[in-house]
Formats: structure tokens, C-alpha cells, sequence
């Protein structure tokens, strides 16, 4: 089916400011209404569920979005798998923690600009607030705490759940021939190590080769009428520059040392694409090469710090900023490190509308969703290889994964369990 084609007999439907969404899924209908844009419920329930993931998602972006997806398809159903993989789509597209930006878009879309500060604040918070914590505890005693047995049982608990929202995306996403062949072709490419922006774009390119067929005036003309619009400042209505701007008051402060952390870690949020260990390549070269700032086994250590505590990798940041420039330095370079998201999520979430009102912008972002849940495939592979180390590990996967199929328990909770099994009992 062509993209915005509908289907009377089976779409899930989704209302989003105004305009009807036709989705052939093989679930229910689902009717849901927009809350008014920064009402205080809607902003309530964006809250609560932002900082709730602040203090709970471990594992990494892929496991975040996961337990994103089950709140807000799944269990809150604000929209439906379709449209959550779109927005995983417009997220590779753009540089910054994917995670992260994944949640501002939730909240973007329950409850409008306010929304989307309030989820990315909600989430960024927790987890930069705990790893502060540890970089008190490491200045004042020189070491990370260890927690590697924690680690070893949730990262099973963790394979299940990104297991199981890939397979419901998937069942709403992959509803034509074209986007699973795309799909399995980003799958094969990125376990031989093509680049994930290249397959991204090779993805628009299938979608827009199979699905643009060119037609005389009108069609052609409409089409790129309507990605002028998209792209034009008119559909920027809903950017909240000036509820963003505050945040860069924090790195109001006479130490110098504070400001170039803060433009340091600003320049990193803007073009960071990629994985953690991309994230570590900046750094060394930012932090230990060019300014002397920490030492390579200190930037090691923040790097676990990120990895072992929840919610964004990225608050590695908050980690190193402490042992640079203090609390005022751990402020900066967390202010820094996000605030390119705030508003690349800001620009990008209006525009989603716009493109689907085209059909052949639209084919584009479907080959953009397919290749994000092939990268996203190729994630869970290299994560699992990580994770299942032996009979332990692949049996807590096990049981996680048909807890998942069977119950309604949250993922949250499932993860509790992991690290309570790897802290009591241990997982070889």
C-alpha cells in the first residue's frame, strides 16, 4: 500500500492535531484525542512517565525506546506502533542521544511544546542526578563502585524487552514486501559494518525509488511544495525557543574553564551521530588530547559510570564535567551535551505531519522507519552477544522474555528482578 493510502477495513487510527492517521496494523482500532497542547493533566502524565524512565531505563537507547514503546503504545496508547517507528526514523536522522529524543517526542506529542521540555527534563534529571553522585563518590574515594554482578543480570532482562518491542514494531512497520526487504537488507549490511548513515539514506532512496513515480506537474509540484513547507520557519510555530532559552543561563559564571566545558560538550550533542563508542572517540579527543582535561583511565570510568547507571548514555557528560569544573562544570557540560536535542526534536517534530501529507516524502521516511528497525536489529544482536555469557544469563533472558509474553508487568519492574537475581544469586 502507498504511503497515506488508507484502508476502511483494517487501519489503526490515530487523531494528531486534527488530522486522521490511517495505519494497516493487525490490531484493534484506537482512537485517541490530542490533549490540549501544556495542559496541566497531560503535562502530569508526561512528567510522571519521563522521570520514571529517568531512574529505571538501563541498558542503553535500545532498551530505552523499548520500555518508551510499552508505555506509550502499548499501555498509554498515544499513538500506535506505526507512528512510533516513524519517529524512530526522523530520530536517526538527526545527531544526539536517540533515546532521549525519542521521549521528547512523546512529549511533543501528548502535550505540545511544554510536553516535550517536561519529558526531556523529566528523563535527563534522574540519570544526570545519580551519576553526579557517582562522580562526588569517585573524587572523594578514587574508585566506581562495583556493580558488575548487577550488571550481569540485567542485561539478559534487557535483551528480552528490546526482543519484544522489535517484533511489535516490526508487526506495525514492515506491512509491505519493499520495507522488509529494506529491513533484512540493513540487517546483513550493518553486521558487516556499513555505515548507519548510509544505510539510513540508502533506505530513503528504496522508498522513494519503488514508490515515486513521476507524474506530470501537479503530483511532482505538490510534492515539493509540500516539503518546502515542511521545512519552512511557518511549520516552526510550536518551537519553544524561548522556554529553551533559560537553560543556557546555568552556564552563567565567571570560570572560564565552565564555559569552554559548556561549548565543548554543546559542539558534541550537534553532530554526534552513532553509538557510545563514537560518544568516546569525541571525548578523548576533546577532553584528554586537546584540553588535558581528564586522563584516558578517567574517561574510561565515566564512560562505565554511563553505561551502569539509567537512563541517557550521554550523561557521561554530567560525570567528567564534575571532575573538571565541579558541580558549576557538571551543570555546563550536561546543559551542553542535550540542549542540541531540545531543539533539533523541537524542529523536527512539526514537520512529521507535513511529510506524511506527501506520498512520495512519505515513501522516503518509510524506507528511513525500515532501515531504523534493521540498525535497531543489529543493536540487539551485538547486544545479546554481550549479554548471554552462559546457561545463566541465556535462561534469565528466557524467562524475562515469556514473563513479557504472558503478564502485563513493566519493564521497569523486570529489570528490578534481573539485577536482583544478579546480585543475590549471580549469572555465569
Amino acid at each position: 500500500m502507498a504511503p497515506g493510502d488508507s484502508n476502511p477495513g483494517s487501519p489503526t487510527s490515530v487523531r494528531r492535531r486534527g488530522v486522521r492517521w490511517g495505519r494497516v496494523t493487525d490490531g484493534p482500532v484506537i482512537e485517541t484525542e490530542r490533549a490540549p497542547a501544556g495542559s496541566t493533566p497531560a503535562l502530569a502524565e508526561v512528567a510522571r512517565l519521563a522521570i520514571r524512565l529517568g531512574f529505571t531505563a538501563f541498558g542503553g537507547p535500545a532498551a530505552h525506546i523499548a520500555m518508551l514503546r510499552d508505555e506509550v503504545v502499548t499501555r498509554r496508547a498515544w499513538f500506535d506502533d506505526r507512528h512510533f517507528a516513524d519517529l524512530i526514523g526522523i530520530t536517526n536522522l538527526i545527531p544526539g542521544p536517540n533515546s532521549t529524543e525519542m521521549v521528547m517526542h512523546a512529549g511533543a506529542e501528548r502535550a505540545g511544546w511544554r510536553g516535550l521540555l517536561v519529558a526531556g527534563i523529566g528523563f535527563i534529571v534522574p540519570a544526570s542526578l545519580i551519576t553526579l553522585a557517582f562522580a562526588w563518590a569517585y573524587v572523594r574515594w578514587g574508585m566506581v563502585p562495583e556493580v558488575g554482578s548487577v550488571l550481569n543480570g540485567i542485561k539478559p532482562v534487557i535483551i528480552a524487552i528490546v526482543s519484544q518491542a522489535l517484533v511489535g514494531l516490526g508487526r506495525g512497520s514492515l506491512t509491505r514486501s519493499l520495507s522488509r526487504v529494506v529491513a533484512l537488507a540493513v540487517v546483513l549490511l550493518g553486521l558487516s559494518g556499513v555505515n548507519e548513515i548510509a544505510l539510513l539514506v540508502g533506505g530513503a532512496l528504496a522508498g522513494l525509488l519503488v514508490h515515486w513515480v513521476p507524474k506530470a506537474g501537479g503530483r511532482q509540484t505538490g510534492s515539493i511544495l509540500n516539503l518546502s513547507l515542511a521545512l519552512s520557519p511557518a511549520g516552526w510555530g510550536s518551537v519553544p525557543w524561548r522556554g529553551l532559552a533559560p537553560l543556557l543561563a546555568v552556564a552563567a559564571t565567571t570560570e572560564a574553564t565552565t564555559w569552554r566545558l559548556l561549548l565543548t560538550f554543546l559542539k558534541i550533542g550537534s553532530v554526534l551521530y552513532g553509538s557510545g563508542y563514537v560518544l568516546i572517540a569525541f571525548l578523548e579527543r576533546d577532553l584528554v588530547t586537546r584540553n588535558g582535561w581528564v586522563t584516558e583511565s578517567q574517561l574510561l570510568d565515566a564512560v562505565a559510570v554511563g553505561q551502569i547507571t539509567p537512563g541517557p548514555v550521554f550523561t557521561t557528560a554530567t560525570f567528567l564535567g564534575y571532575l573538571v569544573g565541579g558541580w558549576w562544570g557538571a551543570i555546563a557540560a550536561t546543559v551542553g551535551i542535550f540542549l542540541p536535542a531540545f531543539a533539533l526534536v523541537a524542529l523536527t517534530n512539526p514537520i512529521l505531519p507535513r511529510l506524511h501529507r506527501s506520498v512520495t516524502l512519505a515513501a522516503a521516511l518509510d524506507g528511513v522507519t525500515a532501515a531504523s528497525l534493521g540498525l535497531m536489529a543489529v543493536a540487539l544482536s551485538q547486544l545479546a552477544g554481550a549479554a548471554i555469557t552462559g546457561g545463566g544469563t541465556a535462561a534469565l533472558a528466557i524467562v524475562a522474555a515469556f514473563v513479557l509474553v504472558q503478564t502485563r508487568l513493566t519493564p521497569g519492574l523486570l529489570i528490578a528482578g534481573g539485577a536482583l537475581a544478579g546480585l543475590v544469586a549471580g549469572v555465569v
